[in-house]
């Protein structure tokens, strides 16, 4: 199968990237940062009608989005709803017209209202149902990241750590979250493209570990490894608000995580 992998330098692009080429599948690779020609803000954009064509499957990763961070910064701004509204006006256009079949990457912040980045991803998931093809929610994958300004919560530790042996917590740290390695995340979605026919389009797919961390419990993981000064904030949540969603299992019938958390920070501090 010949895989097109929309926003293959980001962070879970980069893990499929990877994955895909170690079962000797056909990669096309597709991303902003490699070109110029690759921005999917692009209208008509021929290199992408291009690629569409030639592929058998389409992973549509692409977004304008990082950590927390970068949500509370930008996330409200008319240029972040703007580059995304383009983003996906363009691409499930073209896959309108050539009729392949695809995973949409959404988020499990889909059904909160009050954030933008959930609208947005709502949206993408009307465009993925009414296309038939397959939404995922992705549930705080992790992996190694280039970008510091879209750098999420496990990067951001791991080079504090190694850089200054000190973690500063942006908030109080007692927001829980499901975290997934990028890498079982990229075992999901290949598993997801080849069983894309039996798929039950009423369920939810969520990509996620199905165990909860706090915050402070990942900057202890990260201190087991390299003893430094934890320091917590008094802020809250501001972001997701710890609003909590409970995955669908449903995903279960196709791939399980193999990843504990303890393993994929050890992997990704290794990596740094």
């Amino acid at each position: 199968m010949k895989h097109l992998i929309l926003g293959s330098a980001g962070q879970v692009g980069h893990h499929l990237v990877k994955i895909l080429k170690e079962k000797n599948e056909e990669v096309i690779l597709f991303d902003i940062i490699d070109s110029e020609e690759q921005d999917l803000r692009i209208h008509n954009n021929k290199l992408l009608e291009e690629q569409i064509q030639k592929c058998d499957f389409v992973h549509f990763l692409a977004f304008d989005i990082g950590g927390s961070l970068y949500m509370k910064k930008y996330q409200d701004t008319y240029n972040f709803i703007s580059n995304n509204i383009k983003i996906m006006n363009n691409t499930f256009d073209m896959l309108e017209k050539y009729k392949k079949p695809f995973i949409f990457a959404s988020s499990q912040m889909s059904n909160m209202s009050y954030s933008t980045y959930g609208v947005l991803k709502a949206i993408g998931e009307r465009y993925t149902d009414s296309l038939n093809g397959i939404v995922v929610k992705f549930w705080n994958v992790y992996g190694y990241e280039k970008d510091e300004e879209k750098s999420h919560v496990i990067t951001d530790f791991i080079k504090m750590a190694k850089k200054d042996g000190v973690i500063k917590m942006r908030t109080n740290g007692l927001e829980s979250r499901q975290f997934l390695y990028g890498d079982d995340c990229a075992e999901c979605l290949i598993e997801l493209s080849r069983n894309y026919d039996t798929i039950d389009r009423t369920k939810q797919l969520h990509i996620t570990n199905f165990e909860w961390n706090t915050i402070l419990e990942v900057a202890s993981l990260i201190n087991d490894i390299k003893p430094c000064k934890i320091i917590p904030n008094l802020e809250t949540d501001t972001v997701q608000l710890d609003k909590r969603n409970e995955p669908d299992p449903y995903i279960l019938n196709f791939w399980k995580p193999k990843t504990t958390l303890k393993q994929g920070i050890q992997s990704l501090f290794n990596q740094f």
